[in-house]
């Protein structure tokens, strides 16, 4: 038997974290419109989606939030959403709170396999998901880089909590 799951709009965090300045400052963002749901079996085995709205970034300073919705990042216009897909969702052993994520994150239409362990919490008609996720910017076309005072790599860290559906 499968069970439906939503994402509950006040349970979720999808947060960044990205070095700047020559690794002297990291600059730390939230996105705050986020849409999920999945389904999940009785073996634990599911799939989803996670659709992110790349508009709602907020880093807390204004001038950068309209550069990273810009064509130079995110541009927001052309590519309003970036979605992750996750074909399978499954435990990492049958006794473990990790699961094992497998699918593909899609950027500014570009789609790259994404595999990742997330930690998995289960009470009651909740299921709460956590995961540090590394990412390179330029593999998504994001390479505006002025000076070279931008690191290409950060990390995405993921809180998304489920509500059972029906």
């Amino acid at each position: 038997m499968t069970t439906t799951w939503t994402l509950d709009p006040s349970g979720h965090e999808v947060a960044f974290a990205h070095k700047t300045y020559w690794g002297l400052s990291t600059v730390r963002g939230v996105f705050r419109t986020v849409r999920a749901d999945g389904v999940l079996a009785d073996d634990g085995e599911g799939e989803g989606t996670v659709i992110v709205e790349t508009a709602s970034i907020d880093t807390g300073n204004t001038q950068r939030d309209t550069h990273l919705r810009s064509d130079a990042f995110f541009d927001v216009a052309y590519f309003p959403t970036m979605e992750f897909v996750a074909d399978r969702v499954g435990p990492v052993t049958p006794d473990s709170s990790e699961v094992r994520v497998e699918g593909t994150l899609t950027v500014r239409d570009t789609v790259k396999p994404l595999t990742f362990i997330a930690h998995a919490d289960r009470l009651g008609d909740t299921v709460t998901l956590n995961a540090t996720i590394p990412y390179d910017r330029e593999e998504f076309g994001m390479t505006w880089n002025r000076l070279g005072t931008m690191a290409a790599k950060g990390e995405i860290s993921l809180k998304l909590r489920f509500t059972r559906r029906g």
